[in-house]
């Protein structure tokens, strides 16, 4: 009786489903039970996507209800034949040497019950499990970028932000004590804004500190981002765990939607991160903005892409031409049938330099190269000898797979923003390169060549003005070249008027007497004055009879120069090329 009695004390009810669970299990039951009350209420058809599977371990009821719907929901396996295996058993065998920064990965369809990807670290750990028991031919054949199936799960392999998560920095130290502010990580395509989050979503499953939910905003809805919200204030008031809402493209929620996170970021009740490729300032709630802090990712150095595709190329176990013997001779002593593969120092330099700094464009790259050459005939040859075939992808199979260099350029973003104002400025310090290779930058990125001729009026009559008068004449016959003809034969059409107003003398005098009056309109206090009667217009008899245009001297009706007021009497004496603001 006191056993049955200590049993009962020691156990701890549901406050979903009211039954009784020991407290070592009922933190891995009311993760599957709040799913599974989600999933009954939600709208008919929705599918949540779920990727990690739950720690649960064996409860009292364990034994009758091994099978039971809740349970069904974390089972990766379940309802596959026992001879068909996983496709992602094959990397679990060990953890990984070697990862490399990854990319963006679509979530994983795993059942109804939630609105989110709840802690989508489980897949990508995964992902980025040994590739050492397994070959390159395996690992290329996971209709999988190798970008995702690189992804690193921690802070020591990731790679080209060493400003805002190297050693010493605030956001490392504040990640390893998983005191996680709200972020909005902010930077261009392929530098590692996503990974950065599943790293922490890493982190937060080990250490168990935190529930970790992801959505993108290209396809998630306000009603599933309260969905996320409610579970997370349950799972903060039941279990207090908080919940990290990572927000894929956050740029793409209107300002409306982006309301909603508001007053949940704002109690606490989640951790949001946010990644974009816009500008927050421009694209991000000013009042949500207030309440997260902003990281900028800086575009991956060349020596940043180095580290990585050298970590990938040690992953899939090929060798670098000029390098001594890799981890593949070893592989191949166990699978002869598999060839040897290996790649030329040159051309994993090629794929650094052309990829721009976006580490996805380059691991998809080295994929891509890498898969042609092993689809080859020769691939599955043996040698004379009987030795496993030679596969080497060198720098012109790099080349043929990128074709061109991958040229960052946003036409409606802040790319664009950043290459008109470099080459405005270029011109304007009369530096011909520069203003040729910012103009080249533009073109190439597919940049309207009217809208970079209407600036070049613009600078014509800014930057040059009086001091070369035929600029403006030159750039507006350039503007209409370019309106005749259009790409590629304006290009240099374009070219020649860029160089001529950098090489123009330059004016701002009628530039600043303009703003200069501008500034004097807006800071007049009380009416403006009236336009002298003088200089006014009598067409009428009554407007004459009211001094409309009475003792206006005629210019061209005297020989020498004519004492004339034409400015208000308020404002005689007053010379806007002079004058400042401040001597109103």
């Amino acid at each position: 009786m006191a056993e049955l009695m200590s049993t009962v004390s020691d156990s701890v009810q549901c406050p979903v489903c009211f039954k009784d669970f020991t407290p070592e299990t009922i933190n891995g039951h009311l993760d599957a039970c709040l799913l599974s009350s989600a999933a009954e209420s939600g709208p008919p058809g929705k599918k949540a996507r779920i990727s990690e599977p739950a720690d649960v371990s064996s409860s009292p009821m364990a034994g009758t209800q091994s099978s039971s719907a809740v349970f069904a929901l974390f089972q990766a396996n379940k309802g596959k034949p026992d001879g068909q295996p996983d496709r992602s058993a094959v990397l679990s065998s060990k953890p990984s040497p070697v990862r490399a920064l990854g990319t963006k990965r679509a979530p994983t369809e795993a059942g109804p019950g939630s609105a989110g990807t709840e802690s989508p670290c489980a897949s990508n750990g995964e992902s980025a499990q040994s590739s050492g028991s397994v070959s390159a031919r395996t690992l290329l054949s996971l209709n999988k970028p190798l970008a995702d199936v690189l992804r690193p799960n921690t802070l020591e392999d990731y790679f080209g932000q060493n400003k805002v998560v190297g050693e010493q920095t605030l956001i490392r130290s504040l990640l390893e004590t998983q005191e996680i502010p709200s972020l909005i990580l902010w930077g261009p395509p392929g530098c590692g804004k996503t990974t950065l989050a599943h790293i922490i979503a890493s982190t937060s499953k080990i250490k168990g500190s935190a529930r970790f939910v992801t959505l993108s905003a290209t396809s998630a809805s306000t009603n599933e981002v309260r969905e996320v919200i409610k579970q997370a204030r349950n799972e903060l008031r039941l279990c207090k765990r908080k919940t990290i809402l990572f927000i894929d493209e956050i740029h793409r929620f209107n300002k409306s939607q982006q309301d909603t996170f508001l007053p949940h970021v704002e109690c606490g009740a989640v951790t949001l991160i946010g990644a974009t490729t816009e500008n927050p300032s421009f694209q991000v709630n000013a009042a949500l903005l207030s309440r997260c802090r902003v990281l900028v990712l800086e575009k991956l150095s060349v020596e940043a892409m180095g580290l990585i595709l050298n970590r990938a190329v040690a992953a899939l176990g090929i060798q670098v031409r000029g390098e001594g013997p890799t981890n593949s001779s070893n592989r191949n002593q166990t699978n002869s049938n598999e060839p040897n593969i290996s790649i030329e120092q040159k051309a994993l330099d090629t794929i650094a330099y052309l990829c721009d700094g976006d580490a996805r464009t380059g691991l998809n790259s080295l994929q891509l190269a890498v898969q042609a050459q092993m689809k080859s005939p020769r691939s599955n040859q043996s040698t004379a000898d009987g030795f496993p075939p030679q596969v080497v992808v060198t720098e012109e199979h790099i080349k043929e797979g990128l074709q061109r260099s991958h040229i960052l350029y946003d036409k409606a973003g802040e790319e664009h923003y950043n290459c008109i104002s470099a080459l405005h400025k270029s011109m304007r310090g009369s530096h011909e390169n520069a203003s040729l290779y910012w103009l080249g930058r533009m073109l190439e990125g597919g940049e309207d060549p009217l809208y970079v001729a209407r600036r070049l009026v613009r600078f014509a009559s800014e930057d040059v003005g009086l001091a070369d008068p035929a600029a403006l004449t030159q750039a507006v016959s350039a503007f209409q070249a370019c309106h005749f003809i259009g790409m590629p034969e304006c290009e240099v059409i374009l070219a020649q008027c860029a160089i001529y107003l950098a090489r123009a003398p330059k004016s701002v005098d009628i530039y600043k007497a303009y703003g200069n009056v501008k500034a004097c309109l807006r800071n007049h206090k009380g009416p403006l004055p009236p336009v002298p009667l003088h200089l006014r217009n009598a067409p009428t008899r009554l407007m004459k009879q009211l001094d409309y245009g009475k003792g206006y001297k005629y210019n061209p009706a005297f020989r020498n120069p004519v004492e004339q007021e034409y400015l208000p009497e308020e404002l005689r004496d007053v010379d806007f090329f002079t004058w400042t603001p401040s001597d109103s």
